[in-house]
């Protein structure tokens, strides 16, 4: 077994599943991550995609990957609640080597309409951070991790956020999953140099990698000329191809590297042949930097202690700002206006720090807001 699998993310949609077939058919997809949480929608899951996330389970090659949880919710949640049961039932019938779940908040009434934003980084965001990650690892039973956000409104918030990472994951003795696509979107929307930004997280905690395509859009009135997006929907670029070869040799408990891709951007003949080739791509990096026979020291990321669940902790001046600022993302009409609305609201001198958010980050966790509104 080599130290380092290749895998995509492989979700029970017909486009993304007509890309990964070659490489199931040609035995190459090593690993598959689950979002187990997508199918919320689905009343029944057809027989033979059980079957398959029952072969990787059987192997130990299933990773599940969690979307709708909303870690940082300040008031808990009856949709969170489901979540984990949901968690638990699934955790009996597949065997995930383990699960992770996204960085941030939702904006959004619907708990399933919303888009992950950044927390103010305080002790209140960081107790309920653990608090969640605990009830994770209780409901699913394996290595929980945390996976890197592609938005921020700030430098400094890029800066703080692998160490914040790193302080959240330590009562689960968890880990991290580096997109490096994300990465991409900070270097970029914040010329942050990439060896400045992989030294703030602590790489001896990535035990799988990200990598993927995104977007770009125009950002008004910014000292730069385009503002990346993490949306999963194009092919990989080839600086973040730069930056897997990079990365790999320095994160030494390293287990996964998947390929992400929505299926609405698999839709054609043209658009798998890429996604093939850049699963190739990566394979190759993979290929080149794994060890072998070091798998055998890969780190087991279990919790040094029993993990034990109290009163479920809550922050209600947290919940009511984070519905203020959802509610103020998705109404305004212009950035002006967001940033009056905020300079006016609870938000203000506290530590959002909303005075030092960059308009054209403004500008973009508008569009985001609306888009999931919509």
């Amino acid at each position: 077994m080599p130290e380092i699998l290749s895998a995509a993310a492989c979700n029970l949609d017909a486009n993304i599943l007509a890309a990964c077939f070659p490489l199931m058919e040609e035995s190459r997809l090593e690993a598959i991550e689950w979002s187990f949480d997508a199918l919320y929608k689905v009343e029944e899951i057809p027989s033979w995609f059980l079957e398959l996330l029952a072969a990787y389970s059987n192997e130990k090659r299933l990773i599940g990957h969690g979307v709708f949880f909303s870690l940082f919710s300040g008031r808990w949640r009856q949709e969170q609640a489901e979540w984990l049961s949901h968690l638990k039932k699934i955790s009996k019938e597949f065997r995930f080597d383990h699960v992770t779940e996204h960085f941030g908040f939702m904006t959004g009434k619907d708990f399933h309409h919303g888009a992950p934003l950044n927390i103010p980084y305080t002790k209140s965001t960081l107790d309920i951070g653990r608090d969640r990650l605990k009830r994770i690892y209780e409901a699913c039973e394996c290595p929980v991790g945390l996976e890197n956000l592609a938005f921020s409104y700030s430098p400094d918030e890029v800066k703080r956020h692998g160490d914040f990472l790193e302080q959240l994951l330590e009562p689960v003795n968890g880990f991290i999953i580096l997109d490096l696509h994300n990465l991409y979107c900070q270097i970029h929307n914040f010329n942050i140099p990439f060896e400045e930004i992989i030294t703030s997280y602590p790489l001896n905690k990535v035990r799988e990698i990200h990598i993927s395509g995104g977007s770009w859009e125009d950002a008004p009135n910014s000292p730069v000329r385009k503002i990346r997006r993490d949306t999963h929907d194009d092919a990989v670029p080839e600086e973040v191809f730069y930056l897997l070869e990079n990365t790999i040799p320095r994160c030494p408990h390293l287990k996964y590297v998947v390929l992400e891709q929505l299926g609405n951007a698999l839709a054609t003949d043209e658009s798998r042949t890429v996604f093939y080739n850049d699963f190739g791509k990566m394979e190759a990096i993979v290929k080149k930097k794994n060890t072998p026979g070091a798998s055998s020291f890969l780190h087991p990321f279990s919790p040094l202690s029993p993990v034990i669940t109290g009163a479920i902790i809550e922050d209600d001046a947290l919940y009511h700002q984070q519905l203020e600022l959802s509610a103020i993302l998705e109404s305004a009409v212009s950035c002006t206006e967001a940033i009056h609305l905020l300079n006016q609201s609870s938000l203000a001198h506290t530590a959002w720090h909303i005075e030092s958010w960059e308009p054209y980050m403004i500008d973009t966790a508008m569009r985001i807001a609306q888009k999931w509104k919509k």
